[in-house]
């Protein structure tokens, strides 16, 4: 498995991750994501894209370095997927390694993520993961 940063302007953010993203945000269109990606990146968002033996794409992770006044500094990820034919191989724990190795070398104290409450899966592999549930998120949707 190869783990890649895809940098800004990288062709391979569309042609390649998109649709493994696609998999856990299914409302994003091309455009949509690229008008995330234009407004995100000044926020510091960035992805990187987990590759199989055979070149393809199988994973993708959006992720951040975000200081806050709770952990001080800590890498927030946006999104971590896996391609459905992939599951269960070892990309999310490959992932999700490369990051926190981005958060030690950035000095954060803690990787965080949100999980919808509905995602029992990914919750179980989360704590396989050794990571905890430390607080709720709360959202207020406005139309």
């Amino acid at each position: 498995m190869k783990i890649i940063d895809l940098e800004p302007g990288d062709a391979r953010l569309t042609t390649d991750l998109l649709p493994v993203l696609l998999e856990l945000r299914p409302h994003l269109t091309e455009d949509l994501f690229l008008t995330v990606l234009a407004e995100g990146r000044g926020q510091g968002l960035r992805f990187t894209a987990a590759y199989g033996a055979d070149g393809v794409c199988v994973g993708a992770a959006g992720w951040r370095l975000v200081a806050t006044t709770s952990l001080v500094r800590k890498l927030y990820v946006d999104d971590l997927v896996t391609s459905a034919t992939a599951r269960s191989t070892g990309v999310g724990r490959a992932l999700l390694t490369h990051l926190e190795q981005h958060a030690r070398a950035a000095g954060c104290t803690a990787l965080t993520l949100d999980s919808g409450t509905q995602r029992t899966d990914a919750h179980r592999f989360y704590f396989r993961e050794r990571m905890a549930v430390t607080a709720f998120s709360f959202e207020k949707p406005l139309s």
